[in-house]
């Protein structure tokens, strides 16, 4: 006799359209809390910098009532403007040789440190690598300040001036250089020096004809980190300023801040801007231009990969 054997019957969970979720609950909801806070967040940082920038080009001498629009502030006042004051004149002068010099230096050492800590292994590696890191730790007012004691009284040889600021600023800026061709050096590898030296190439030559142009994208990149973090220095270079001819204009704006500025302050600040931005535009576009054929390599090779 055949017992009757009953089917499982399937069970469906239903499901809560997503009309009828909570918005709270509904994880495809648009994040409007987070759109919120970014567009407050660029607005409490951009506004004040736009503020700023606008009352550079005031007509009149006020710095929170708008007057009409003018260049008196940047080159048509003959005594106060940032162009024809006799102390802003020399300090943008300071502060382009400051940037300068210390990109020159801090770069190439910085670049030659990084070879070195790619190769060195050991714990002096460790803790010469732990001395790089730490610049991005010890607050710039302690380097400052020890820099100064140091010029001031132990090597006395070294005078205040242009010779102490850069060299504080290379000791600070040469961290990024550091950091950044490391980085450059942990995505190439060695494959390429090693073909080299295959080939029949000394290590010397290998590291001057095959590492250092793979890395100029990554030098370049850091010769406009250094540059435009040294053009707006203030706490090294204050420290280490003699005369006031040496007083870069991150300086004279702190100074007549705290005095009766006018709009020239504005125009000084606008200027140190415009030159950052400029000098990491064209360090961008210089880093993109020369690594414009590792990256249609690297498109072509995911290809293949895919279509494999």
């Amino acid at each position: 006799m055949k017992t009757a054997t009953r089917e499982p019957v399937a069970t469906t969970t239903p499901t809560t359209p997503r009309s009828h979720i909570p918005w709270f609950g509904n994880p495809w909801r648009k994040p409007r809390i987070l759109e919120a806070i970014t567009w407050v967040y660029l607005a409490w940082s951009v506004l004040p910098v736009t503020i700023a920038v606008l009352f550079s080009f005031n007509q009149g001498r006020s710095r929170s009532s708008w007057q009409g629009f003018s260049l008196t502030w940047w080159w048509e006042d003959p005594y106060e403007s940032l162009f024809r004051n006799p102390l802003l004149r020399p300090a943008i002068f300071q502060s382009f040789r400051l940037a300068i010099l210390t990109t020159l230096i801090a770069v190439p050492i910085g670049t030659a440190f990084a070879i070195g800590l790619d190769r060195w292994r050991g714990r002096p590696a460790t803790a010469a690598n732990f001395s790089v890191l730490m610049a991005f730790v010890v607050p710039e007012i302690i380097l400052g300040l020890a820099l100064f004691l140091s010029f001031e009284h132990l090597l006395t040889f070294i005078p205040l001036g242009t010779v102490a600021q850069v060299i504080g600023l290379v000791t600070w800026q040469i961290a990024y250089a550091v950091i950044i061709v490391r980085a450059r050096l942990l995505t190439i590898g060695r494959e390429y020096e090693e073909a080299a030296m295959d080939l029949g190439a000394s290590p010397t030559k290998s590291i001057r004809r095959v590492l250092l142009p793979l890395l100029t994208p990554a030098m370049f990149a850091s010769a406009a980190i250094v540059f435009a973090d040294s053009i707006d220095d203030f706490v090294t270079v204050r420290y280490l300023s003699a005369a006031s001819d040496t007083e870069p204009l991150s300086v004279k704006i702190y100074n007549a801040a705290r005095a009766s500025p006018t709009p020239a302050v504005n125009a000084a600040a606008t200027f140190m801007l415009i030159s950052t931005f400029t000098i990491i535009t064209l360090g961008f576009i210089a880093y993109r231009v020369l690594t414009r054929g590792q990256r249609r390599e690297s498109a072509v090779k995911e290809f293949v990969s895919l279509e494999v």
